[in-house]
């Protein structure tokens, strides 16, 4: 039954010898592939348009320590998700947006901004989101050294 998981892959690590030894299958139709920064938008690209993971699910963002990660949840038409991770470093926290391929991205990209403090760059402009808009610059609630006495209470 995991044919197809191994399938996609195995054809993902042929095509990108770099994510040899990156992924693996957690269980049927969920495939996770660790991707190097440089290299995401090429990966997540040719998922999307030459493997059919048309559907955006949602990102994950996760304060790692040093790093920042974002897993990328994007499925297929038979219910494939295929989770891409990236890591970036806190201390330049930039990534690509991914509005060209997946129109509903710009959300989630807007909570990267706004609760971990990721630039994503290309991303229109717009609200805060999720957060209020009188909410304090370089605040990132999602952050692990992130208290809430850290903002005014007058905000």
């Amino acid at each position: 039954m995991l044919d197809r998981e191994e399938d996609i892959l195995n054809n993902l690590v042929g095509r990108f010898g770099f994510l040899k030894d990156k992924g693996f299958i957690a269980r049927e139709r969920r495939i996770f592939l660790e991707v190097p920064k440089e290299e995401f938008m090429e990966v997540i690209s040719y998922a999307a348009n030459s493997l059919k993971f048309d559907y955006l699910c949602t990102i994950t963002g996760l304060d790692a320590g040093d790093d920042l990660q974002f897993i990328y949840h994007i499925a297929n038409a038979e219910g494939v998700v295929l989770n891409l991770k990236i890591k970036v470093p806190k201390s330049d926290p930039v990534v690509r947006t991914v509005t060209g391929t997946f129109n509903g991205a710009v959300f989630y990209e807007r909570e990267l901004e706004g609760l971990l403090g990721a630039k994503v760059e290309g991303l229109p402009k717009g609200r805060h989101y999720p957060l209020p808009d009188n909410w304090p610059e370089g605040q990132y609630p999602l952050r692990k050294d992130w208290k809430p006495e850290m903002i005014s209470r007058s905000e």
